[in-house]
């Protein structure tokens, strides 16, 4: 197969890859929210993609249809993309009580003001 054959997966690993750096490499804790809603972005490529038959059609039975595409990653995505919506708001919302306890949203802020309590 050719490098165009596998695209989907490239683009997956490739958005992936990113979601995973802005995550490590940031200190902001709401840069690293998104980097993990990047992240979560290249699960659902990764589970809708291979769903997704060229030349495949919803899967209602139709007389002279007999190519379907395969609804179920589609059905499930929907529940990941729901779930991350919640998390993203349940993160965010505490970061919005972390900058009010500490006064920053950088970790090494954090960390530091966390040591000088101790």
């Amino acid at each position: 197969m050719s490098f165009l054959g596998h695209f989907s997966y490239w683009a997956t690993v490739f958005v992936m890859m990113t979601g995973l750096y802005i995550v490590i490499s940031r200190g902001n804790l709401v840069k690293k929210l998104v980097g993990l809603g990047i992240f979560q972005t290249s699960v659902y490529l990764l589970y809708v993609a291979p769903g997704k038959l060229i030349g495949g059609t919803a899967a209602i039975v139709t007389p002279g249809i007999t190519l379907y595409s395969n609804p179920l990653p589609h059905v499930l995505i929907l529940t990941a993309i729901v779930v991350g919506v919640a998390t993203l708001a349940l993160g965010l919302a505490l970061v919005v009580r972390i900058r009010e306890a500490y006064g920053t949203v950088d970790e090494d802020e954090l960390l530091a003001a966390d040591a000088k309590d101790d």
